[in-house]
């Protein structure tokens, strides 16, 4: 294990751990009103009904996916009789269409804010950086399992890359599980680093936020000045307050 190994596979994932967790609590409490995706359907909104279900929709199979291959250690998955062939078909082939969506939504949401004049004017360099770290980690990815398996060689992640992952969050860290991964694999774990790392100072940061309140909040009372509001019974949600 060498002095690189312990750089790149300890104290980069440490270091970009702490700066998205510091960077997200700073952000929160300093920086509320920008706390934002600042939504530019105002401007276009044909090709962001099709470019932004595939991406959102896609990159939510493929969290699920990473929490399923690096979470889960591999002895669980066998201990209800999930073998590692059944497992790794299930997950290629799920993974490949929800990498595909993905990367095929995020190219027509570059391709709509980089085409439509009024949604490019309010891209700033931030937006810019945050996709070129996000596309670049998804290619990555999506790259590394494609190319194993259309070479015939698969690649078992979870021998080497999923217990590197954990061993990181047990404080235990084992470099050397992925100093011996495929370049593929440890290119996409360093621009996940890098994409973490910058995380909190990009829009990115909405996806931490969920409208719970939007479940227990009352209703909105709108009262009109028709006194003649006909007999037609309004909706749950609508009822007419006297």
């Amino acid at each position: 294990m060498s002095a690189s190994d312990v750089l790149l596979w300890v104290a980069v994932p440490y270091a970009a751990l702490a700066v998205c967790v510091v960077g997200l609590i700073w952000r929160y409490r300093y920086d509320k009103f920008g706390w934002t995706t600042r939504s530019s359907q105002l401007y276009e909104n044909r090709l962001l009904r099709l470019g932004s279900p595939l991406f959102h929709y896609g990159i939510v199979f493929v969290f699920l996916g990473h929490v399923l291959g690096l979470v889960i250690p591999q002895s669980w998955t066998e201990a209800v009789g999930i073998g590692e062939s059944a497992y790794h078909a299930v997950s290629f082939s799920l993974g490949v269409v929800a990498g595909v969506a993905t990367v095929a939504g995020l190219i027509i949401l570059i391709y709509r804010r980089r085409t439509v004049g009024s949604v490019f004017s309010a891209t700033t360099r931030n937006d810019k950086i945050m996709y070129v770290l996000l596309g670049l980690t998804l290619l990555l990815g999506l790259a590394a399992t494609l190319y194993g398996n259309l070479t015939g060689h698969p690649h078992n992640y979870r021998d080497d890359i999923s217990p590197w992952f954990r061993s990181l969050f047990y404080l235990d860290p084992h470099p050397q599980l992925m100093a011996e991964a495929p370049l593929g694999f440890q290119l996409h774990a360093l621009s996940a680093c890098a994409l973490f790392a910058f995380w909190p100072f990009s829009r990115l940061v909405h996806v931490f936020s969920a409208p719970i309140g939007y479940l227990t909040r009352p209703y909105l009372v709108y009262r009109s000045r028709d006194v003649n509001l006909g007999a037609h019974r309004p909706p749950r949600g609508w009822e007419r307050v006297q």
